[in-house]
């Protein structure tokens, strides 16, 4: 991706070092929170549900590495900026622009808090998105998606969230928990997922539009996407996989909304919830 020497977002919040409190324990307990929760899901189901571990404040020290990637994520998040105000304003709405928080260890928001390892997640009470860096490390060597536009896809599923949130398809599916099984309910999350991988793919058509992409792009997008199917990530957490029990999609179909979003770039393409087939 293009992104060196271009003009980052003024909407990033560096909390890297400050720490959280009551921050959720390791344990097979938050194993089952990264399944659930990675990319999104709904971190206020799970954060600060766990044991309270006190205050994990460090001293942070910040790399080279996490230099250039709090750079890259500013632009990111600047680039969907762009896109999304333009792609509003087409439909007659105003966008608000989400904010992003950089943070390490662990994270408070209105949703809870949060150890890094519950992975990137969007909390639409404060229509904020967290991220710890570790996660681009995390994200080649875990999940072998390496490659900035990977990590871009990460970012473009969060605000594809905030998205939902300002379109009200976030508050309509809340009130479903109350009144569905488990099972049944996680049905309708697949579908607000993959919603979210459309509208991440519909931001990277615009990134296109902007000559923004390099070659190889689009499939490191498309890989990590696949890396972070509720099946492949079942298989390799506990060796078989439970349809049931899936919140995001399998790998085919994160890969093929994304995909779809991506091909046609606009909104009227990605209603996953009325969609005979995901």
């Amino acid at each position: 991706m293009k992104w060196q020497g271009r003009q980052g977002s003024s909407n990033v919040e560096d909390r890297r070092g400050m720490g959280g409190k009551g921050v959720i324990g390791g344990g097979i307990g938050l194993v089952i929170v990264i399944i659930i929760t990675l990319l999104g899901g709904n971190p206020g189901d799970f954060l600060g549900t766990g044991q309270n571990t006190g205050s994990s404040s460090t001293a942070y020290q910040e790399t080279a590495q996490d230099k250039e990637l709090a750079q890259f994520v500013s632009v990111v998040l600047a680039d969907t900026e762009k896109v999304w105000a333009d792609v509003f304003r087409k439909e007659g709405l105003q966008y608000k622009n989400p904010v992003l928080v950089l943070y390490s260890g662990s994270v408070e928001s209105a949703c809870g808090t949060a150890g890094s390892s519950v992975g990137p997640f969007y909390c639409p009470g404060d229509s904020k998105l967290y991220i710890d860096l570790s996660f681009y490390q995390e994200l080649q060597d875990q999940f072998k998606a390496p490659g900035d536009f990977a990590m871009a896809y990460v970012i473009a599923h969060e605000v594809g969230h905030h998205v939902q949130t300002l379109l009200g398809t976030t508050e309509q599916l809340e009130p479903l928990r109350a009144k569905l099984s488990q099972t049944e309910y996680n049905k309708f999350q697949v579908r607000f997922e993959l919603q979210a991988d459309y509208l991440a793919g519909v931001w990277a058509y615009h990134a296109q539009q902007m000559d923004l992409l390099e070659q190889g792009d689009l499939e490191e997008a498309l890989t990590a996407a696949s890396a972070v199917g509720d099946d492949r990530i079942q298989k390799q957490a506990q060796g078989y996989v439970v349809p049931d029990s899936f919140t995001h999609g399998t790998s085919e179909q994160r890969k093929r909304w994304f995909n779809k979003g991506f091909q046609g770039g606009n909104l009227q393409g990605g209603d996953t919830f009325n969609a005979q087939e995901l």
